[in-house]
């Protein structure tokens, strides 16, 4: 965050949230991923069973509680998946 006082009348707040995707949420949220090995491989498929939707309308798989945003896919959704990216925290698929 950012402020800027130039006088008494004058006050300017400029707050910026990260996230070029529009997942971040910045600071620690208690994973443990981070730099860590992914339980998941690039352009590997699993079995997995959609537990919830993302804000973005995208399903939410985890692979052993590494969460995976899966295109196109419906809560309580079971669906064999491909891992197409890699993140720190998460990762994005589409069903296969």
């Amino acid at each position: 965050m950012f402020i800027h006082i130039t006088g008494r009348a004058n006050l300017i707040l400029v707050m910026s949230y990260s996230g070029r995707n529009g997942y971040s949420r910045g600071g620690s949220r208690g994973g443990t991923f981070g730099s860590s090995p992914k339980p998941v491989e690039m352009g590997k498929e699993y079995e997995v069973e959609i537990s919830e939707i993302s804000n973005r309308g995208d399903g939410i798989a985890r692979v052993q509680g590494f969460v995976i945003f899966v295109e196109g896919a419906k809560a309580g959704q079971k669906t064999n998946i491909r891992i197409t990216s890699i993140g720190d925290r998460f990762a994005k698929a589409k069903v296969v």
